[in-house]
This record gives structure tokens, sequence and C-alpha cells, in this order.
């Protein structure tokens, strides 16, 4: 009878149970699923990818892809990484910032890697097809990129005669007509100009800045350099740079300081007085 008590506390146990042992049955089933279909997920996604994979850039830049190569054997496993570009381009693979050709990569992880692409100088405006391979053993891993050269960006800086160098007057200014030349293929924005003088001279542009520039022309500016008072006559270079972000040039300057008609008369005076006074002491103290 006891047995019989026992058993039916039990059974009514069970049935009140049942809603939170059903509940937690069905979320293992989630658990499980999800897991299973992480892992079929990570079985089928491509081993070797590229946020972007496709990118455009001028003839003189570099082509800079961030990859990722991921290891989903059970074991640790080394990749040799090499890639497919034209004659004359080069290719480089880094990892943390040092360039590599090999990398080794633990079960399940991934690692970034860094594809750096540079075109030859003479490559024209066009798309090229760039694959990547990761190899190991006798598995690779393949990642095709695609680099779009549209033109170069070039800058030239010179003067409309072409001559570099000038005379000027201590203490005084003078006018220097710069010519701006787009030699390239593709505008340039932004484009401004500076200078490195020498100690205590000052330069000015006008215009300072150069909006926009197209391919093939070219526009002046005028820079006004400025002497100090007491220059030293000599020969002075001042360097003249117009860049943007991606281009430059530098034009050295040479100036020939000369000085001024009224300090050389004030030199003259100078000695003049100085031989004078020297006559003046020997014809009066000479004679005694």
């Amino acid at each position: 009878m006891i047995a019989i008590l026992t058993t039916g506390k039990l059974h009514r146990r069970l049935i009140q149970l049942r809603p939170r042992i059903l509940l937690s049955s069905f979320l293992l089933l989630m658990l499980c699923g999800r897991h299973a279909a992480a892992q079929t997920a990570n079985r089928s996604a491509p081993p070797f990818t590229a946020r972007l994979m496709n990118l455009e850039a001028a003839t003189n830049t570099t082509f800079t892809y961030n990859a990722q190569l991921r290891n989903a054997a059970p074991v640790p496993r080394i990749f040799r990484l090499s890639g497919k570009v034209p004659e004359g381009w080069g290719i480089s693979f880094k990892v943390e910032g040092m360039q590599v050709t090999s990398i080794n990569i633990d079960s399940g992880r991934t690692q970034d890697i860094q594809v750096e692409i540079s075109p030859t100088p003479e490559a024209k405006p066009a798309k090229y097809d760039i694959p990547v391979v990761a190899v190991t053993g006798m598995d690779s891993s393949k990642l095709a990129l695609e680099a779009v050269v549209k033109g170069t960006y070039n800058v030239q800086l010179t003067t409309p005669t072409g001559r570099l160098s000038d005379d000027v007057t201590e203490g005084s200014r003078k006018e220097i007509r710069l010519v701006v030349k787009n030699t390239g293929t593709i505008p340039l924005d932004n484009l401004t100009l500076s200078s490195q003088t020498p100690s205590q001279w000052q330069a000015s542009f006008e215009p300072a800045t150069i909006a926009q520039l197209a391919p093939g022309k070219e526009t002046e500016v005028v820079t006004t350099l400025q002497v100090p008072d007491k220059t030293i006559a000599g020969d002075y270079v001042t360097n003249f740079t117009v860049k943007n972000n991606y281009s430059t040039a530098t034009a050295s300057f040479r100036m020939t300081v000369k000085t001024s008609l009224l300090t050389g008369w004030i030199g003259i005076l100078v000695i003049l007085l100085a031989l004078g006074a020297v006559y003046y002491l020997i014809r009066k103290y000479g004679r005694r």
C-alpha cells in the first residue's frame, strides 16, 4: 500500500516537472542546432576573403587590400602566399606590419593579411585581375582581386622661362613668377604652396592654394620674397614646394644678394673719413 502511494506521488511529481523538462529539452536542442549551424557555416565559408575585392587608384599609388585567411583544419597549418601580377608590377603580403611570404595559423583561427600591389609607372588605365593564392600541402585557397588603374598623379613646379635664379638687393622685395603644371592624367585638387627660406627671409604666394588643375593645364603663381636689411652679399637658396595628398614637386631657386647703392656709398664715406683722420693725425703729430 505504501509502495502504491509512493508511486502515485512520483507520478504526480513527474507530471508537475514535465513542462520544465520539455522547456529544458527545447532550449538544449536550440543550442545544439545553433552550434551545428555555426559549424556548418564555418565549413562552408570561403577560407580566403577580402573586405574590398575591387580598388581604384592612380598608377603611382599602392593598392592595399585587407584580407582574412582562415584555417579550418583540426591542426595548425603553414600557408605560402603568392599572387600573379602583370609584368613590372609588385606584390607583397604583410602581417602585423611585417612583410611575409608564408604564415602559420592555428586550427580554427583567422589571420588578417594586408595585400599590397604596386603598378608599374607605365601601366595604362584599365581593370586588372590579380589572382592571389594561399597554398598549404595539397590544398590551396584562392582570392580574386581587381585593381582599376585610372591614370597618374603628377605635378611640376618651374618658372615661365625655366630659369631658377635671380638677383636681389638686401632690404628689398623680389617678385618671382612660378608655373604649376599638371603633367599627369588625373585632375589635381587642393594644391598648396609653401617655401623654405633662409633665416629671417619671408615668402608669400598669390594665390597660395589652387582649387583644381586639369590634366595638361598650368597656372601661374606670383611669389614675393622679402630680403632682410643688412643681409650679407652672396648666394642664397629658397625651396618652393607645391603639393596635395597625391603628388608633390619642389623647385630650388637661387638668389644672389647685392648690397644697396646707399650702403656702398656709406662704406666709401666711412673709409674716406678714416683715411682723413689718419692723415690729420700724421700731419699734426708727425712733426714732433
